[in-house]
């Protein structure tokens, strides 16, 4: 351990969900009633990281993280870097940032966003059969990165996540 490790403040634990995104879970961890930290920013403060905290809320990954950087982010939330990996695309796999896609039907089970979702290729949920979401089924407002998904509803019309299953379609080839 050193130095700064001791001055440096332990946030509130926030339970990872399995799938979940790094964007999801960093949005969840800043709005945890322990925490209750401003922006992506504030956090990228405290575990000396600065900005990039941010542009990983955006699910911007160009550069890559680095163990270092999973490191002192996992020093200062309690979650493995391990754990934190898991939650980024895997190397050599291509994201596409835009636009968010959702599952409302897997989101209604667990309500984040998952990781998988966002790959470049991924059209469909692998589980559900269900043509994955890219905006509000009612006012067709894009979603916002999931790290802002505090309500899990359309920012727009408030139309709860979970409900939009109901409107998405099978995927048929």
């Amino acid at each position: 351990m050193n130095e700064d490790d001791e001055i440096r403040p332990k946030l509130g634990y926030v339970e990872p969900y399995e799938g979940e995104s790094i964007s999801h879970y960093l949005g969840r961890l800043r709005r945890f009633k322990a925490n209750s930290l401003p922006s992506a920013y504030s956090l990228g403060k405290i575990a000396g990281l600065g900005a990039i905290t941010g542009r990983w809320e955006k699910l911007y990954f160009n550069p890559r993280p680095n163990r270092q950087e999973l490191e002192a982010l996992a020093s200062v939330v309690a979650v493995n870097a391990d754990r934190l990996t898991e939650m980024l695309p895997s190397t050599g796999m291509t994201l596409k940032p835009r636009p968010i896609k959702l599952c409302a039907a897997c989101y209604a089970a667990v309500p984040c966003h998952r990781i998988e979702w966002q790959f470049k290729e991924k059209m469909k949920c692998d589980r559900h059969n269900l043509r994955l979401l890219t905006k509000c089924t009612n006012c067709e407002a894009p979603f916002p990165i999931p790290a802002d998904w505090a309500q899990g509803k359309c920012t727009h019309c408030f139309l709860p996540f979970a409900k939009m299953a109901k409107r998405q379609k099978l995927y048929l080839l």
